[in-house]
């Protein structure tokens, strides 16, 4: 007869209640991480006016092909931190003053619009601080008559022509 008598250990002592509430208590954690950078997060790819923003394509196919009309072409030169710009083709009259749209593919606090003055030679201005990314560039008068776009890796030397 066996007369050694096993004690039981209280329940947190024993490994299998711990192995069995880890999956869960990670879910639960992982979730909350989650709500959290849901919450804090901008969420950069979605608009509040998607169907007004889809009605101007067709102005922007408009100003697409008056800049291939009048045969506009830019070369974007960073250079430190001034952004200057060549522009040439056959204007009517060339512009007094160039914006320079600069959009991060993902994040809209990345965005930066550029005014680049005519100082007798070329255009510049000041070129802001850019995360490593390669960036949609979108370059108008500042009537918005003509428009050239193109992408940018950050950093780079750029040359935009007009798309048909």
């Amino acid at each position: 007869m066996n007369t050694h008598a096993r004690t039981a250990n209280p329940w947190f002592r024993e490994p299998w209640p711990w192995l069995l509430a880890i999956m869960p208590l990670t879910a639960v954690i992982a979730g909350g991480f989650t709500m959290w950078l849901a919450i804090t997060s901008n969420d950069g790819l979605v608009v509040d006016d998607y169907y007004k923003q889809g009605k101007a394509i067709n102005q922007s196919r408009k100003r697409d092909r008056l800049a291939q009309s009048f045969g506009i072409r830019a070369q974007l030169l960073p250079q430190g931190a001034t952004l200057r710009m060549q522009l040439e083709g056959r204007m009517p009259t060339p512009p007094g003053q160039l914006i320079l749209k600069i959009m991060h593919p993902t994040r809209g606090g990345d965005d930066h619009d550029v005014r680049l003055d005519w100082d007798g030679s070329a255009y510049s201005g000041q070129l802001p601080r850019l995360a490593g990314a390669h960036y949609k560039v979108q370059l108008t008068p500042e009537f918005g008559d003509w428009r050239l776009t193109g992408t940018w890796p950050a950093g780079s030397v750029l040359t935009l022509n007009p798309h048909p």
